[in-house]
């Protein structure tokens, strides 16, 4: 058989498929405007992120430094003393700061400046010598001291500075500044005597000025010894307190132990000046607990030791500073964290929002490629590479600007939200586009779930926040304080959502019975709100969380104002006081031409004695303050100055000569005498009355009386209202008599003393701390606004393919351009409008459930009642305020969008 050939066909090799384009690129390609938006959302928001803990970093930095450099380098310095020894009073002085130096350095950063060093006497002595100045009789007083290279630190202008050896039997040379000569008439070469004495016996210790100098002084190394450079003006402690001068002559080291054989006795000291430049905001608590180790721990220990001076003792107001820093930044950035938690809370939304923009813009394409096969894992694998390539280099490049934007040595919090702003733009578009490829679900019970979790936890927040009250002083950043306010706002937003539908269905069903269809459709489309009839939580969120946290943080600081301003009157004692000094009395005319200036609403003149005797029919006696005034206007000015409010019908004529009285609860009441100046008064207490306006720090009771005869011309005018201060000062000015140009400027004493509440004001505002966090709550409260107005056009675009198609079919039946505006206006402006109610709302509940946690205190600058009161005015601007933002939006893409979407509709065709 024969076998059949077998015949081979070479086949063709199959022909690969061209690689198809890369996915990235072809979908930048395709959609270029929403690439470059998308990169654009996340640079500016990882920008915000990163600079606005940056931001507050640095000004809380600067305020820190800026109240120190207010409290001035004596107050910032460590202040160290010991009793003096005899013998060897230089070497010892240099160990110790030496010893000082090292030790305290470890702990703290010194400044480049110190220390400043020296010896001064114990007691000033008396100048017995004829021809000083004594301005009421009472001789000068000299002190000797001794400073560290002070010769580096002046200029001799007459003499010499002293050197060489001590002669037995011979003054001691000093040095005098050229203005304490010429104050105490004191010349180049004179020899002065301690004590009353001026004879040569030999035994009165005696000084010769070698010299005479010039210097800064401006210079810090003359901090604490001003009395050196010029002669101070002192007033004896017991009356009729003469003046007297006060001033300090330098002596060279060669002449040291004059100090303690002059001032009977020495006390070495050290000045530490700490470098305030380098202290930072964030490390306070660490600083506070250095300084206590330097002044009363182990370092302060091993000093005593080390130094073998049982006696040494060191001291510095630089805690008590830091402490007080503490509390108020504790307070301002609690306060003000809201802000910026809001902001974030909105940027969060806006985030969300746009990726539900995207996703719905791109459902239907990710849905084919699902139904050709593609599996989930690569879907999610190519999204994540498209958001890598627009999100990532945008957030970086905006997290870059911001860290050299704003230079700071902390870095970690701001690095935290930029990284987190990162991953949540770069994440949110490809869980939201896969989230919606799968099948629907009926998911209102799991919703309902969530909003029940988010509801019980803002109680158990807010419960918490009052449970415990204002938060302990120096414990930072409250979170809970902060986080209550935007747990309110999610349950606000979640409540809305459901409530939403009915609130809005209300007049929609009152517009079905009026001509016209347009308002009736708006609204109805309104009150449904989202597909399936749901509101979206996340565009109410946005405008709840911007109302309610701008609102809540907005009362606060406007409280700070309010409560700002009645401690300035408590202090003060009314909105304006003039009190005469010399002479004794008002001027003539002053209380009736003071009543008519600008902003006077109620003046009264009244009459203080601060030291009167008073009887009682027992026999009795006591030290007391008399004020008589008329009771009427008195009353209303302790009113405002919330100083002793009383009834002024009590304080009535008087009957039979005897005059009612208000006095202190500490006195007794019934029947006293009380010798004032212009003779003896007979009164009867008809009340009592703890404070008076008129009498400040006074610490004996006080007496109350109606302005009678018997009682002096008044010497005091008090008013309350705005009043002019300019015109205030002029009248005074005018009518006060005026200081004895002769004499020397500090002889020149005052006739008056004038006080306003918003000079006071003007100081307890005076913060750099509270400045710096009220600078970082406003920013943050704009770039709330402008991201909530973002989240409302979002929003807006969301619903653009739905509402063009409906537009569409109204205009082939007859559907006008300004009608199809007034439908879209219907339906967007009132869940706006309704949301800034909304917003607050929150803010009012925030107000009123954690005001008791809030204390304003360490803010206004004086003790307050702790507490948060509500305010109507910060609440209605930042709701309406927002409420108008949010209004031009809609309006102005109505205007814009409107008519385009129609005629793109109308020439695709019906979807």
């Amino acid at each position: 058989m024969t076998a059949r050939p077998t015949i081979t066909v070479d086949e063709p090799e199959p022909e690969k498929a061209p690689a198809g384009a890369p996915w990235v690129r072809t979908r930048l390609r395709a959609m270029p405007a929403a690439a470059v938006l998308t990169a654009l959302l996340a640079l500016v928001t990882a920008f915000l992120a990163a600079a606005l803990p940056l931001s507050a970093d640095r000004g809380a930095d600067r305020a820190l430094r800026g109240y120190l450099a207010d409290a001035g380098e004596d107050a910032t310095s460590l202040h160290v003393g010991a009793p003096g020894r005899r013998g060897n009073e230089i070497a010892t002085l240099d160990s110790v700061a030496k010893l000082l130096t090292e030790q305290i350095g470890a702990e703290l950063p010194l400044a480049p400046g110190g220390p400043v060093y020296g010896t001064g006497g114990v007691h000033w002595q008396g100048l017995g010598d004829p021809g000083l100045s004594a301005p009421d009789g009472v001789p000068p007083e000299l002190t000797l001291l001794y400073l560290h290279e002070a010769e580096k630190h002046v200029r001799v202008t007459q003499g010499q500075w002293p050197t060489g050896r001590p002669q037995e039997g011979e003054p001691w040379p000093i040095v005098l500044a050229e203005a304490t000569a010429k104050t105490l008439n004191v010349r180049l070469g004179q020899v002065l005597h301690s004590g009353p004495d001026a004879r040569d016996t030999g035994r009165t210790p005696r000084v010769r000025v070698a010299g005479l100098f010039t210097t800064d002084p401006k210079d810090p190394f003359w901090i604490g010894h001003g009395c050196a450079l010029k002669a101070c003006q002192t007033v004896t402690r017991v009356p009729p307190y003469d003046m007297y001068w006060q001033a300090g002559a330098l002596v060279s080291p060669d002449y040291v132990q004059a100090v303690s054989a002059w001032g009977a006795g020495s006390m070495d000291f050290w000045r530490l000046p700490v470098s305030t430049e380098v202290l930072r905001a964030d490390r306070l608590a660490e600083t506070s607990s250095s300084l206590a180790t330097v002044t009363s721990g182990p370092v302060a220990a091993a000093l005593v030791s080390e130094s073998r001076r049982a006696d040494l003792r060191v001291e510095s107001q630089l805690r008590s500073l830091i402490d007080s820093a503490r509390a108020r930044q504790t307070a301002a950035t609690t306060l003000t964290a809201v802000g910026p938690a809001g902001a974030a809370g909105v940027a969060a939304v806006v985030l969300c929002l746009a990726a539900a923009l995207a996703a719905d813009r791109r459902t239907a394409e990710l849905r084919l490629l699902r139904a050709r096969g593609g599996s989930a894992g690569g879907l999610a694998r190519r999204l994540l590479a498209e958001g890598a390539v627009t999100v990532l280099p945008a957030a970086v490049l905006g997290a870059t600007t911001a860290l050299l934007a704003f230079p700071t040595y902390r870095h970690t919090t701001a690095l935290v939200a930029a990284v987190t702003v990162t991953l949540l733009a770069w994440l949110a578009f490809p869980v939201r586009a896969l989230l919606a490829l799968r099948p629907p679900k009926h998911g209102g019970r799991r919703r309902l779930m969530a909003e029940l979790l988010v509801l019980a936890a803002t109680v158990a927040a807010v419960t918490q926040a009052r449970r415990r009250g204002v938060t302990p002083v120096g414990e930072g950043i409250d979170p809970l304080l902060v986080a209550a306010p935007l747990l309110l706002a999610l349950s606000g937003a979640v409540l809305l959502a459901r409530l939403q539908p009915l609130l809005i269905g209300l007049p929609a069903r009152w517009t079905a019975r009026r001509s016209g269809a347009m308002a009736f459709l708006g609204l109805a489309r309104a009150a449904r709100g989202g597909p399936g009839g749901r509101p979206s939580v996340l565009p109410l969120l946005a405008l709840l969380l911007a109302v309610g946290c701008a609102a809540f943080g907005s009362t606060a600081l406007t409280g700070v104002t309010t409560e700002r301003l009645a401690a300035a009157r408590y202090q003060v004692g009314a909105d304006a006081t003039v009190r005469a000094l010399t002479p004794g009395t008002l001027p003539d005319g002053f209380a009736e031409t003071a009543a008519r200036l600008p902003g006077v609403r109620t003046a009264v003149p009244v009459r203080t004695e601060d030291d009167v005797t008073m009887t009682s029919e027992n026999g009795g006696s006591a030290r007391v303050a008399v004020v008589a005034a008329d009771p009427a206007p008195y009353a209303e000015v302790a009113q405002v100055a919330g100083r002793g409010t009383f009834d002024p019908a009590l304080l009535g004529p008087a009957r039979d000569g005897v005059v009612p009285a208000l006095v202190s609860p500490s006195l007794p009441q019934g029947d006293y005498r009380i010798y004032l100046p212009g003779g003896m008064l007979r009164i009867h207490t008809v009340g009592t009355v703890g404070i008076s306006p008129a009498v400040l720090g006074s610490s004996v009771p006080i007496v109350q009386i109606a302005a009678v005869e018997g009682t002096e011309a008044p010497n005091g005018w008090l008013a309350t209202g705005p009043v002019d201060e300019a015109a205030l000062h002029a009248l005074v000015e005018r009518s006060f008599p005026k200081p004895d140009a002769d004499a020397p400027p500090d002889l020149q004493r005052p006739g008056h003393s004038l006080h306003t509440s918003a000079a006071t004001v003007r100081e307890l505002g005076e913060d750099p701390l509270q400045a710096a966090a009220e600078r970082t709550f406003w920013a943050a409260v704009g770039t709330t606004a402008l991201y909530a107005v973002l989240a409302v056009l979002l929003t807006l675009v969301r619903a653009v393919p739905e509402r063009a198609a409906l537009l569409a079919r109204l205009r082939t039946m007859g559907l006008l351009p300004r009608q199809g505006l007034a439908l879209v206006l219907a339906e967007s402006l009132p869940p706006v409008l309704l949301a800034a109610a909304g917003g607050a709302g929150v803010a009012v509940a925030a107000v009123l459930l954690l005001g008791p946690a809030v204390d304003l205190g360490p803010l206004v600058g004086a003790a307050v009642e702790p507490g948060l009161r509500l305010l109507a005015g910060p609440v209605a601007v930042q709701a309406l305020g927002l409420a108008a933002l949010a209004t031009l939006a809609v309006l102005a893409e109505a205007a814009v969008t409107a008519r385009r979407q129609i005629t793109t509709e109308l020439r695709a065709g019906d979807q």
